[in-house]
């Protein structure tokens, strides 16, 4: 004779975490590894007080957020330039006047 047991069933839970986002002057890719980016990738819109909205997965700007990044300086395209270090964001001397965008893009790497 066999006998049957109840057995409750086991809840699973799954927690993804992906900690703090990376400390670049002027910003990080919005794909992994997640890179400092150089001056020149994101537009000025990027930064409030010299905050970067952040990109990808610790993106925190404003629902609807597009703004301008410059596709040059991105390693996807072909960009072999230097990077900057972790630290500090420093506004650049001419306050972004120098920018020039070749697409807009939202905090997530999706373009317009």
């Amino acid at each position: 004779m066999a006998s049957v047991a109840a057995v409750p069933a086991a809840k699973a839970q799954v927690t993804v975490g992906i900690g703090v986002a990376p400390a670049c002057p002027y910003g990080y890719y919005d794909y992994a590894p997640y890179n400092c980016a150089p001056y020149g990738y994101y537009g000025p819109e990027w930064f409030t007080g010299g905050v970067f909205v952040g990109a990808g997965p610790w993106f925190h700007g404003h629902d609807g957020f597009y703004g301008h990044v410059n596709h040059a300086y991105d390693p996807h395209y072909g960009y072999h330039g230097a990077y900057p270090a972790h630290g500090a964001y420093h506004e650049p001397a001419d306050h972004f006047h120098s920018f020039h965008a070749t697409h807009m893009a939202d905090g997530h790497g999706h373009e317009r």
